[in-house]
């Protein structure tokens, strides 16, 4: 099971209490991860990727292994840690302003 754990705005629109555990079938990309994510939770398409682009919204960040993979390609594997429930995939809106 990969556990994703989300902002408390993300949890509060999809009625989440705590972290999310999913189970990917196949390789587990962010792509899956997310698209498994939004499957489960529909209220969050277009919070976390753009609806038409499937891209990264520019305030969000994901990590896992203390790794900042917002940058990572969509279809890149996750890390091992991360696929075997040791390690949680963060998504975080990015901090702004001055």
């Amino acid at each position: 099971m990969i556990r994703v754990h989300l902002p408390a705005h993300l949890r509060t629109i999809a009625h989440i209490d705590g972290e999310v555990e999913l189970e990917l079938n196949g390789t587990a990309t962010q792509r899956a991860l997310l698209d498994a994510l939004e499957e489960r939770y529909p209220m969050l398409r277009g919070t976390i990727r753009e609806h038409g682009t499937g891209r990264r919204r520019a305030f969000v960040r994901f990590f896992a292994c203390e790794e900042d993979l917002s940058h990572e390609e969509p279809d890149a594997p996750l890390p091992a840690p991360v696929v075997a429930g040791a390690e949680p995939f963060l998504v975080m809106g990015a901090m702004a302003g001055g």
